[in-house]
């Protein structure tokens, strides 16, 4: 007898919640207890499923990392890209953007946490990641920056080397306020700032001949 619509879409819809609840339960073991401590068998116990249904998605627990990693990246882009009314001053887009950037971070303090200490140890599943998600950034920002404000004020489009510079130095310096026991929205004022002077526009003459000596 051949399968229904409704029996594919349900087996689908099974496939996707048991998904889910296994990455749910990952990120709520690395909240407990981080990472390096937590086994297959903790994610499965709190998913209140079985190991075979684990291996039926993924090939590791560092597989599952990487999906719950990756899936946390596309949330904080959307959240990002939301934040920002791009009929506002430029200025104000980028700071509701780095707003937004913090906001999304610290509401998954854990899982920021566990990005900067335990993501290095994954090897070239790491390089992959973070590769991954750069390019997600670099895109956001790139559109973000392409509005009629941004163009308007000599701003936009910004390049890409700007855009990489602006998304490791930010991280880079919420990394170390966060590894140093602090909150990423300490920087707040100050990686707006930083991030509207980088993208400024400057006079072509002086200060570039100033840079170059």
């Amino acid at each position: 007898m051949k399968s229904t619509g409704v029996g594919n879409n349900g087996g689908d819809a099974d496939r996707s919640d048991f998904r889910q609840r296994l990455l749910d339960a990952l990120e709520a073991s690395i909240a407990e207890g981080g990472y390096a401590r937590t086994t297959v068998a903790d994610i499965v116990r709190r998913a209140k499923t079985s190991r075979r249904t684990f291996y039926e998605h993924f090939d590791s627990r560092d597989a599952c990392y990487v999906a719950l990693l990756s899936e946390a990246n596309d949330d904080q882009v959307r959240q990002i890209s939301e934040a920002v009314d791009p009929s506002a001053p430029w200025q104000k887009q980028v700071r509701q953007a780095v707003e937004a950037w913090i906001s999304s971070g610290e509401a998954r303090s854990a899982l920021m946490l566990s990005w900067i200490r335990d993501v290095p140890a994954l090897g070239a599943a790491a390089r992959g990641l973070q590769r991954d998600a750069m390019e997600s950034f670099i895109d956001m920002v790139g559109t973000l920056g392409a509005t009629d404000e941004f163009r308007a004020a000599g701003v936009g489009p910004v390049s890409r080397r700007r855009i990489i510079m602006l998304l490791g130095g930010l991280r880079e310096l919420t990394a170390i306020t966060v590894e140093e026991g602090g909150r990423m929205s300490d920087v707040t004022d100050e990686a707006v700032d930083a991030s509207i002077a980088l993208l400024s526009p400057h006079p072509q003459t002086d200060a570039v001949d100033l840079a170059r000596s």
